[in-house]
């Protein structure tokens, strides 16, 4: 089939006709055949929803405490009980016993009671987004409690906290991505465009930077922040600290289209018009090569969200009462943590699935980019 050949849509029977359509539609309907970058779209998706929406889907706030319920694990849904009955969505209701060997209270479950699961049900009071004063959350029980990923040693909700830290992960990340794009585009254009002593200069600084390991890098630099900071200022420390540091490697792919496409007949022309430098740059060379920086910037993203994680996790990063992906696995450093609460980890398979659905769509992106090749 050649590249002029209409094709016939599956879902409206319009013939595709690739001879008249445009560079976006070409790149669109190369990445929608990616299963894998669309897979990856529908888990962000997600998980952006789940950001913007954390106070409405957490059926707790992140610090709400319930002393009934102190370590204990995740608690299954039900929709048939012991007798064979179907319900609603339902959790077996939780008494506490003392456990015989170790002595200390645990909840276990009481099979002759069910707490069924309502959804839209008033709970905890919040403000959304700050602004909108409410009480509704998206799921909950009435007279009793659900905790669908257990709970930590001081008894709060895992799903809430999860909830709320996909919020401050996701943020840094691209705050970080955001500021790192930026620079890596100033510095790398002004040295690919200018080249001679300018780009000589900012190459060797370049060089000296990636030279450095990176982890020992972040780790210093983290280390260096007064511990006395409030959480706030240890945010916006740690996301312009991974932003700083992870902007050369776009810088290059910048310089390098610019050398490249510089000396081009549309740029030449551009020139002779009395096109400024400014003007030549953002109006007529990164637009020409933007495709490939789309994909530059979500590769890097799941790169910065990891250096969040690690050095939160490692003590160096956020810390508390911020919850991030990282801080809730500060939780289950030890051996001990992961043999009696495994369920503590359950935020790294967030961090998992957030880093290959941007791996995903990166590869999905990077074939779309050039929709003319087979």
């Amino acid at each position: 089939m050649t590249a002029t050949t209409p094709t016939q849509s599956r879902s409206s029977g319009a013939y595709f006709r690739p001879d008249v359509a445009t560079q976006w539609q070409l790149m669109w309907r190369r990445f929608r055949r990616h299963h894998m970058a669309m897979a990856g779209l529908a888990i962000l998706g997600l998980l952006i929803l789940i950001a913007l929406f954390a106070e409405i889907i957490a059926p707790y706030q992140a610090s709400q405490r319930n002393t009934r319920y102190l370590a204990s694990g995740p608690m299954a849904i039900h929709v048939v009980d012991d007798q064979g009955n179907f319900h609603r969505p339902f959790v077996y209701a939780q008494v506490n016993k003392r456990d015989p060997v170790t002595l200390r209270m645990t909840a276990v479950e009481d099979r002759t009671r069910i707490w069924p699961i309502a959804f839209f049900v008033r709970g905890t009071p919040y403000e959304l987004w700050g602004l909108i004063p409410t009480d509704i959350h998206l799921f909950g029980v009435e007279g009793g409690f659900v905790h669908l990923f257990g709970t930590d040693t001081l008894g709060r909700d895992l799903f809430s906290r999860t909830m709320y830290a996909t919020r401050i992960s996701l943020s840094i990340g691209l705050v970080g991505v955001l500021v790192s794009f930026i620079v890596g585009t100033i510095v790398g254009g002004i040295a690919g465009y200018f080249g001679g002593t300018v780009d000589f200069v900012i190459m060797r600084i370049i060089e000296f930077k990636r030279s450095i390991p990176t982890l020992p890098l972040w780790l210093a630099l983290s280390a260096a922040l007064p511990r006395d900071w409030s959480s706030l200022q240890i945010y916006v420390a740690i996301t312009l600290l991974l932003a700083l540091i992870g902007w050369t490697h776009l810088a290059r792919t910048v310089r390098s289209k610019l050398l490249a496409l510089r000396e081009e007949e549309f740029v030449i022309a551009a020139r002779l018009a009395g096109c400024s430098d400014a003007r030549l740059i953002w109006r007529h060379l990164l637009p020409s090569f933007m495709s490939f920086l789309i994909v530059d910037v979500t590769i890097a993203f799941p790169e910065v969200l990891l250096a969040e994680t690690s050095l939160s996790f490692l003590g160096l990063g956020l810390r508390e009462p911020v919850e991030s992906w990282g801080v809730l696995l500060y939780a289950a450093q030890n051996i001990r943590s992961i043999a009696h609460l495994p369920w503590l980890l359950i935020p790294g398979a967030f961090v998992i699935f957030a880093a290959l659905a941007f791996n995903f769509l990166g590869d999905g992106l990077r074939d779309a980019a050039d929709p003319y090749t087979k």
